[in-house]
């Protein structure tokens, strides 16, 4: 088969105009209007509110090529248009060769005699979305979320863009912008052959056979002529064969069956490696091969378990026969422009959430079918994904039967896509059309509503008629969340099924209330932070750097936001006494909430098998849910994260009344461990008052152990709930595999003083560098920071106490002398964020 790329410059132009600029493909109009100096940066102060012009606007992109004489001589030629946004129409040499309605879809055209040899000219028109989603809800108007009055933004998303097939926060949601883009978003080509393509492949897994897997490789063909074909299927391990046959096509398709031998299984991040195997498909015309298909695969098994049990029905996910606690965040997509996503983001990105311990990424039902690599790099990670339909928060004309053809088409595009990577575990309906169903379901007819009949018709039948087909090895679950047994509307039913919990954010309720939570896997649970300063500092002017100022605002897209993160703060913290103390503390309080939450989970193990937190991720710089910011700067949340999803974890539950500390160790490792707890009580001027070393013979796998409950009314007597600090270590083989703290009073309350932090600073290599940091006192939440320069840091916001140094890795994103490290260099800590200067 012959490929012609069409990606590359094009040129587009508003439809009502004849000039243009020049255009990158794939791409999308605010990018291509961005390059070329026509609109200011979307996201720079409030230029969002001035931009929605574009999303109003036609668009036509356009280009010229060259088709070789040779190219036309074959057969069938087509037009293969991987994403195409949204609206479109395309003409081939003034020639109308098709429309598009959905973003989601891959679209292709018989484009053969429409062609020419030499000289070809292509234009895809991209309508304007915002006409016909108005006129949609005209003929019969649906809910969505996000409408409810805003003084500052007016709405956080458009009404009616849950009637298109399109990224349902590109018109605007809670923590991002309006954004309403149009273009090629996914390559485009030309696809000629005369013999036959592969059009499809699937490969099904059985591992019902000891020391072996059975694949079965099903291919569909599609033929120029009657030419009998045949297909070559090999099973390839670190570059050698080991398995193969060969075919004949019958009937448009081929299948095999390969038998891999001693196989490597992939297993989650933690859990195992995650080996790949290639499964190639060359289709021959004789002894020449005309098309050919390969794609990665991890052999393992891969199921949600549901069974009855002494708390109500399980929810959790089986790897290769053996459960797992899922672990991990919420994804959305890393741009409001996904067209610019980098490879080297996306990696970074999922090597963020291995590098904390996750396993597992949910992405989410308002967003995008997220790019091969995406998945490719989960793969190799071994992060398995919750993948969403898009779908989310919004009633959809489920009795439409239009409109779900155009969802089927678009489901089976993307399971085919997807279904092949290891990393996938199962297939989610929607996002919360049930978890907030009192604004979208209603029992008989509604203005506004889908009925039930209509939901479970689109949610129970049409959608997992396409999914299970094109993928039966997986689950297929409604929505998230969704309650199985029982009351339907019930959807956070502790006893079954995914819970989303969110009355610690939206109810308002301390964080101590996660402790009360029971749930069997909570998909969904989040508190908000800023983005560090140096972020705010590219979207604000130094006059606008106060939370409660117009851009500041403009940026927080959660009507509760700044105002509830400062309430928590006040119960958590002293009033920082500067702008950038307080954001630096807005992420130390996130990180308090979620880890107050996942420790109480993963000490509930096995009754709640996953913890999946919101969100992992950001598209815009802005205060959000996410613990790795839009530049991907980790928060503390995601510092802390890497030390509460880790396979072994001590925690404790304090009771500031009674005085007590019950100590806990939590294990996802497949073996049984043994080691050593290790306590010790100190002031806060760092004296050790009482300290020991447990013994422990077993540590259960994949189990919470409790391990003792310590006294220390005696002690709270004598010194008081502000003076005193209990540290926890769990050794393992004579290392620490685990740290935790235990305060009797809330942070604003203790008596800390000064640390006096120091480091010393030494260079690793040119631009590595290494600190060793140490403090005279005990100092909580220590970040280290160069002033105005962007870099990583192996650690940050961790405790230190006097004679236990911590080493850190430094390495700015730019070269830097250590001279200049070192006067760059910042050494923050909880006391200063309200000490006086």
């Amino acid at each position: 088969m012959k490929h012609l790329d069409l990606c590359g410059t094009w040129e587009v132009r508003n439809a009502k105009e004849t000039a243009t600029i020049p255009a990158s493909v794939p791409g999308c109009i605010h990018t291509d209007l961005l390059a070329s100096g026509k609109i200011e940066d979307p996201y720079y102060r409030d230029n969002e509110a001035r931009l929605m012009w574009i999303g109003e606007t036609d668009w036509v992109y356009r280009r010229t090529f060259h088709v070789p004489a040779e190219l036309l001589s074959e057969a069938r030629i087509y037009l293969h248009c991987d994403g195409l946004d949204t609206l479109s129409t395309i003409t081939i040499n003034d020639v109308k060769i098709g429309t598009t309605d959905n973003q989601f879809r891959v679209w292709e055209f018989d484009v053969k005699s429409a062609l020419r040899a030499g000289e070809n000219s292509i234009e895809v028109s991209f309508a304007s979305t915002i006409p016909y989603i108005q006129a949609e809800q005209q003929k019969r108007y649906l809910n969505l979320t996000g409408l409810g009055p805003d003084p500052l933004h007016g709405q956080h998303r458009v009404d009616g863009s849950n009637r298109i097939r399109k990224s349902q926060c590109n018109y605007g949601w809670d923590w991002g912008p309006m954004c309403v883009t149009a273009g090629i978003w996914r390559p485009i080509q030309l696809v000629a052959f005369s013999a036959g393509r592969v059009t499809e492949m699937q490969i099904t897994q059985d591992h019902s056979q000891k020391g072996a897997v059975k694949l079965q490789v099903r291919a569909a063909v599609e033929t120029a002529n009657s030419k009998p074909l045949r297909a070559k299927i090999a099973a390839m391990f670190e570059g050698n064969v080991v398995a193969e046959t060969t075919v004949d096509v019958r009937n448009n398709s081929a299948e095999a069956a390969l038998t891999i031998a001693n196989p490597q299984l992939w297993w989650p991040n933690g859990l195992g490696a995650q080996p790949l195997y290639d499964i190639t498909l060359d289709l021959l015309d004789g002894g020449t091969v005309v098309d050919g298909q390969k794609k990665a695969i991890g052999l393992r098994t891969l199921v949600l378990d549901r069974h009855p049990d002494q708390w109500g029905e399980s929810f959790q996910f089986v790897v290769n026969g053996v459960p797992y606690f899922a672990k991990g965040a919420n994804w959305i997509p890393a741009d409001t422009f996904v067209t610019r996503i980098t490879p080297e983001f996306y990696e970074y990105l999922v090597s963020s959430a291995a590098q904390a311990n996750m396993n597992m990424l949910r992405v989410w039902g308002g967003g995008i079918y997220e790019d091969d690599l995406f998945y490719e790099l989960c793969d190799r990670y071994g992060i398995t994904i919750w993948q969403d339909l898009m779908f989310a928060c919004s009633a959809y004309p489920g009795a439409d039967r239009e409109f779900i053809a155009n969802v089927q088409a678009e489901l089976a595009d993307n399971v085919k896509r997807l279904r092949h990577h290891p990393c996938i575990a199962f297939w989610c309906g929607n996002n919360e059309l049930e978890h907030i169903h009192q604004w979208f379901l209603s029992d008989e007819p509604k203005e506004g509503y889908m009925t039930w009949d209509e939901y479970k018709l689109m949610f129970d039948v049409d959608i997992p008629s396409v999914v299970l087909k094109h993928d039966p090895e997986r689950t297929y679950w409604p929505s998230s969340s969704h309650s199985p047994v029982g009351d339907r509307k019930d959807p956070n039913n502790p006893a079954c099924g995914d819970a989303h919990l969110w009355e610690v954010w939206h109810g308002r309720q301390p964080f101590e209330w996660y402790r009360t939570c029971e749930h069997r896997f909570n998909s969904e649970f989040g508190f908000q932070s800023f983005p560090e300063p140096r972020v705010i500092n590219s979207y604000t002017l130094p006059e606008e750097r106060n939370i409660t100022s117009y851009i500041m605002e403009w940026h927080q897209r959660s009507g509760i936001g700044n105002d509830a993160i400062i309430q928590y703060m006040l119960s958590w913290f002293q009033l920082p006494t500067k702008f950038e103390m307080l954001i630096w503390l807005s992420q130390v309080l996130q990180g308090i909430g979620m880890k107050y939450a996942v420790e109480h989970w993963r000490r509930s193990m096995p009754r709640g098998m996953g913890t999946l937190y919101w969100q992992i991720n950001d598209c815009w710089p802005a205060p959000s849910w996410a613990s790795i910011d839009s530049l991907g700067n980790w928060k503390a949340l995601h510092y802390m994260a890497r030390d509460f999803f880790a396979p072994l974890l001590i925690s404790a539950i304090e009771d500031w009344q009674h005085g007590t500390v019950e100590v806990h160790v939590t294990s996802d490792f497949l073996q049984e461990l043994s080691g050593q707890v290790r306590w010790t009580l100190s002031d806060t001027d760092g004296n050790v008052l009482a300290q020991n070393t447990l013994d422990c013979s077993r540590f259960a796998p994949q189990a919470n152990t409790k391990v003792c409950l310590l006294q220390f009314k005696d002690h709270l007597k004598e010194y008081g709930s502000r003076k005193l600090l209990v540290w926890l270590e769990l050794l393992v083989h004579g290392e620490i595999a685990s740290e935790n703290l235990v305060t009797f009073t809330r942070p604003k309350h203790l008596d800390l003083r000064d640390p006096e932090l120091t480091a010393q600073v030494r260079e690793e290599a040119p631009g590595i560098f290494w600190m060793t940091i140490s403090a005279k006192r005990p100092a909580l939440w220590v970040w280290p920071e160069l002033d105005g320069v962007q870099a990583s840091y192996s650690d940050r916001f961790f405790h230190l106490v006097p004679g236990k140094p911590a080493e850190i890795r430094v390495q700015p994103a730019e070269p830097m002398t250590l001279t200049a490290f070192q006067q760059a260099l910042r050494l923050y800590s909880l006391t200063d964020t309200y000490r006086q200067a």
